[in-house]
């Protein structure tokens, strides 16, 4: 029997939820044989509605399990429920903070905790700008720990041509972090192709 592989999807309330939004479409609609677990903060759910017009519901939706930002006894909680690691899309300075400090005080924190110390792959799209001393030192720290800092930096050598362009370039790639394949037609190939 095949193992049902798991992706955690993490949403805190930094600006840029569309990236999480797109993440949980791109598992649902790309037959990617990929459980979406859904963590989404009260923050968040206020900064999605504002950006996207999207209610609880309709996000909700876009998951497979959705699991509440303060239930310490979820699932994903434990390390020993497997699954391919957590992406936090986006991630604010805030969680990453709590995060880095090991003390965990959301659901969020303590799946990002457990990821690290299982050694699965943590990917944070860290949103904010500009970024003082602290917040790199934290990213070093958490580098070290063994996360991917991934800010959701646009590529225009792809020739963007809408915003949604950008975005879905950008969760593709952050996706294949986790050896989730969801549109090889992004892959750079070179300048010359």
């Amino acid at each position: 029997m095949q193992q049902q592989l798991r992706l955690v999807v993490g949403i805190s309330g930094a600006s840029g939820g569309v990236y999480g939004i797109r993440a949980l479409t791109i598992l649902k609609k790309c037959n990617l044989n990929v459980e979406s677990h859904l963590i989404v903060t009260r923050n968040a759910l206020i900064t999605l509605q504002q950006e996207l017009k999207m209610n609880k519901q309709a996000i909700y939706e876009l998951a497979d399990v959705v699991h509440s930002p303060q239930d310490m006894g979820a699932s994903v909680a434990s390390g020993s429920y497997p699954t391919l690691g957590m992406l936090i899309a986006p991630c604010s300075i805030k969680t990453m903070s709590e995060i880095s400090s090991g003390v965990t005080s959301s659901l969020i924190g303590r799946v990002a905790d457990v990821t690290l110390k299982e050694k699965r792959r943590l990917v944070l799209m860290i949103r904010e700008t500009p970024l003082h001393l602290g917040h790199l030192r934290t990213m070093v720290k958490l580098t070290e720990f063994g996360a991917v800092i991934m800010p959701p930096v646009p590529a225009y050598y792809v020739h963007p041509k809408t915003i949604d362009d950008v975005v879905f370039y950008t969760v593709v790639r952050a996706l294949n972090l986790f050896g989730i394949n969801a549109n090889t037609s992004s892959i750079w190939l070179g300048i010359n192709h």
